[in-house]
């Protein structure tokens, strides 16, 4: 029986463990554990039986604290400590959902939650910013991905697991969180105070940089991110046909994975855009293009740069891979993971690291993150002021003065001034242009 330690001393056989600690350790079939039907494979795989010793130390360390811990603790916290620490030792992305973090999980996903913005992860131990989203709180006070989280308030992060720290900083709109962050290549740390807010996030925005040359950017993929994406490029297109377009990954946290999909797919005509590897049967798929496509042959400049992670990365990889875009800024953040949602009888469930992502030539994303065709790095354009030196046909007397001809406006957007990597962009998709025209005349 369990509740005997063979190597206890004498004064810690104490009375028979709890039943709920029992049951923990009663080795379930697999048809009785509370994964979706559709997870279930077709055999069940062998369970190993679990080692007798290894059990009799758990449950004596559960009775020791049990008995002799500072303050009385009761066995249903205990027993949930102990899962989650199972799931949080196994990586950055698994993790032990009670109701209220299962529940906010799927509000992420549907685009409103409450808070301040920003996607989050654990990189060396440490509490990282991946990116902030588009138009949030945390976006307007100038947070960066790769910034490290050091305090919550008067919390040290390094006390907190990563889904209490994402609990910590949701909160009532309107009521003030204060972060302590420190940022590469900064020696202080810095104090930034946030008002929280109702996050309803767009994920698909859409504009025209020039004449023939459209702007897509995708924040984040939920739900209807695929969908959102095809009405922007009718929409882009209506007045006349795209010369090129630039897809804006950065800072992308990723999503749903279906949407990925759909947005890879929205740009290429065949092929396959992204394949996934695990031990269960269902978890091996495979993702390929449609016929049916929304922009096959538009020139595409895809940007990434360290926040743009999992299903960012997917659609990056895939583009990259079938040569159907040319992809720049830099390296991604390296997210190449599977997690699958597993709902459990008592409301409550388990974010579970199930599979890795592949791009179609077989290069694995997990911690190695897509590099860009072409190195941009962050920066601002600066327009030199005053005239070029050196005389022009314009500045000689008596010049012959230039047809009446339109000619497209050369001043720069602010957009532009402020965004080099987006101008540097632009700049390639004119190129391709040119030389697409030049090839096309030939």
């Amino acid at each position: 029986m369990l509740s005997r330690f063979a190597r206890a001393p004498r004064a810690c056989r104490t009375a028979p463990l709890p039943l709920a600690l029992l049951l923990l350790f009663a080795p379930l079939p697999l048809a009785a554990q509370t994964l979706p039907d559709e997870a279930l494979p077709d055999e069940a795989p062998t369970v190993d039986a679990l080692p007798v010793e290894d059990v009799q130390t758990f449950a004596e360390v559960f009775e020791r604290i049990k008995r002799a811990y500072v303050e009385e603790i009761d066995d249903r916290t205990l027993l949930r400590n102990a899962m989650r620490g199972m799931l949080s030792e196994l990586d950055p992305h698994s993790a032990y959902l009670d109701d209220e973090e299962f529940q906010s999980l799927r509000e992420s996903t549907q685009g409103e939650f409450g808070g301040v913005g920003i996607e989050v992860g654990m990189q060396d131990g440490q509490l990282t910013i991946i990116a902030p989203i588009d138009d949030t709180p945390a976006s307007r006070a100038g947070l960066q991905s790769r910034d490290v989280i050091l305090r919550i308030d008067d919390t040290p992060t390094e006390s907190l697991s990563l889904q209490e720290a994402v609990n910590v900083m949701r909160g009532e709109p309107g009521s003030d969180i204060t972060l302590t962050i420190l940022r590469r290549g900064e020696e202080a740390p810095r104090r930034v105070t946030i008002t929280r807010e109702i996050i309803r996030t767009e994920s698909v925005k859409h504009e025209l940089l020039e004449a023939g040359f459209g702007y897509l950017r995708v924040s984040q993929f939920q739900n209807r991110t695929g969908e959102q994406v095809l009405e922007a490029l009718d929409d882009l297109s209506s007045e006349q046909p795209l010369d090129g377009l630039v897809l804006d990954l950065r800072n992308n946290p990723g999503g749903v994975l279906q949407a990925a999909v759909e947005v890879a797919d929205a740009f290429l005509e065949e092929g396959l855009i992204v394949y996934t590897e695990g031990r269960l049967p269902d978890t091996e798929m495979r993702f390929s293009a449609s016929r049916e496509t929304a922009a096959p042959e538009v020139p595409l400049v895809v940007l990434i740069n360290g926040g743009s992670a999992s299903a960012a990365e997917i659609v990056a990889g895939a583009l990259q891979d079938q040569r159907r875009a040319v992809v720049m800024g830099t390296e991604s953040f390296g997210k190449g993971s599977v997690q699958q949602i597993m709902p459990l009888g008592n409301g409550e469930g388990l974010k579970l690291t199930t599979a890795l992502y592949f791009t179609p030539e077989g290069r694995s994303i997990q911690a190695q993150g897509i590099a860009p065709d072409v190195t941009v790095v962050r920066g601002r354009l600066e327009v030199a002021e005053g005239p070029d030196i050196g005389v022009r046909e314009a500045d000689l007397e008596g010049h012959l003065r230039a047809r009446d001809t339109p000619r497209e406006s050369r001043e720069m957007s602010e957009r532009l001034r402020e965004d080099y990597q987006l101008a540097e962009a632009l700049n390639l998709l004119k190129a391709l242009n040119v030389v697409g025209q030049r090839t096309r005349g030939d």
